[in-house]
Order: C-alpha cells, then structure tokens, then sequence
C-alpha cells in the first residue's frame, strides 16, 4: 500500500507512525518534548511548532487524521509535486500552531486578569503556575470560579499534539480543486460535495472555539490550518500558480 503513495504522504504518514508507536512506550517525555506547550509555560521549545504535528493523542485521533492525509492529500500532491505539497502541508501546520498559540494565550491573560481581580496577586500566581506547570492551584483560595480555573489551566498546562491543522489545510485545498467531489462519509447518510462539506467542518470547530465548550480538541488550531489553506490557495490562485511544478 505504501508504495503506491507519493513520497511526501508517504514519509508524513511514516513519520507520524512511527511517533505513535513510540509514544505508546514513552508518552510523557515524548509529549514534554514534543507537543506544543504555552508560550509562558517551562516546557515550551520554538521546535515545538512544527513537532507537534507529528505526535496523537490516542489512536483514533492518528486514524482520522492518517485517512485525511492519504484521501485528501494523495491527490493534490499528485497534482502539485512533492515540494510544493511539503511547504503547503507544513505551512498550514504552522498557520494552526501560530492561531492556537494567539487564542491560548488571550485565554491565558484574560484569566489571569479576572482572578487578580478577584484578590489573587499577580507575582504569586505566576510563581506557582510556572514552579508546577500549572498543577498547583492552592494559592487561588476557594472564592475564584471554577470556570476561571479550568480556563487558566486549559491555557497553561495541556499542551496540543495533532496533524489536524495542517489536515484543515490540506480539506480546504481539496474543496478548491476537486470542489465538485462527492465524498462518502460514515456520519452524513448520503454523498455530500467537497464544496459542503469542508466548510461545515470548519463552522463545527468555529461554533465549539467560540463558544469554549470543552471538547479537548484544539479548535482553533483546525481553523488556523483552515485559514492559512484558505489564503495559500486564493493568493495560487489569484496568481494563475502553474499546480504541476514547484519554481
């Protein structure tokens, strides 16, 4: 099977496997030294950005996104080539890591403001968050909602792992190529166009994202991949970008 891939999804999904495996044996330091952690938390390393996208947190999460990238990604990086499938996958990746780290660390500062508010001091705080990697709340007292604290620790202390941000790239360009595709799905009871689809995908992780609902999953980061897909894709196309070569 793996050789009639193309080499970029083909060496990604290996990649991405072989991570997996590993992390089954040596979860948490692969996931200290790996995942993306907040930008204000001791664990955080600018490698980070990019490794992330190679670890999972459970095996339907690899799944899925493994099925994405071979479905999804086989046929644009036939279209496109090796190299330009590369910098569109790992820049969609990027684009997901960058939105998340935006809007975790608005969450970040909001909570951190509402609960000083509330009495805490600031320098205190902070101390024991970074001391404990946000595992030492005692130094809230019993008066500051819940709410808040689950906000703070959702931002600080679980850091995110996954393909799917750049597997959001990789669904908006499909739609922009093969928008008339329909596609068989085991959650929609009838065929359903590219052009639908994606977009109600992304309305989903929109409506989750904004409404801090929580799900465990990175919405944001999906939208971040979305968007920077999105906007790769109309600057290509805008600009006629000749998709069988990468100049």
């Amino acid at each position: 099977m793996f050789s009639n891939l193309p080499n970029a999804v083909r060496l990604i999904l290996i990649g991405n496997i072989l991570l997996f495996l590993v992390t089954q044996t040596y979860g948490p330091v692969m996931v200290e030294y790996l995942g993306l952690w907040f930008i204000e938390n001791p664990n955080f390393e600018y490698w980070q950005l990019v490794s992330h996208m190679f670890m999972h947190g459970g095996f339907a999460h690899i799944l899925f996104n493994m099925y994405a990238l071979v479905a999804f990604g086989g046929p644009l990086e036939r279209m496109w080539g090796s190299e330009k499938f590369y910098f569109f996958y790992f820049s969609a990746g990027l684009g997901a890591a960058l939105l998340h780290t935006a809007v975790n660390y608005y969450n970040f500062q909001s909570a951190v403001d509402a609960i000083v508010e509330s009495g805490v001091n600031r320098f205190d705080l902070m101390q024991a968050l970074t001391s404990s990697n946000g595992a030492d709340y005692n130094v809230l007292g019993n008066e500051v909602p819940y709410h808040l604290v689950e906000k703070l620790y959702n931002s600080f202390a679980i850091p995110a792992v996954g393909a799917s941000g750049a597997i959001y790239g990789i669904l908006v360009a499909f739609a922009f190529m093969y928008s008339e595709a329909r596609l068989m799905l085991l959650f929609f009871p009838v065929p359903i166009k590219a052009k639908y689809f994606v977009p109600l995908v992304i309305l989903g992780d929109f409506y989750f994202g904004i409404s801090n609902a929580s799900t465990g999953v990175a919405h944001f980061a999906h939208i971040g991949g979305a968007l920077l897909g999105f906007i790769m894709m109309w600057y290509w196309k805008k600009n006629q970008f000749n998709n069988n070569r990468w100049d």
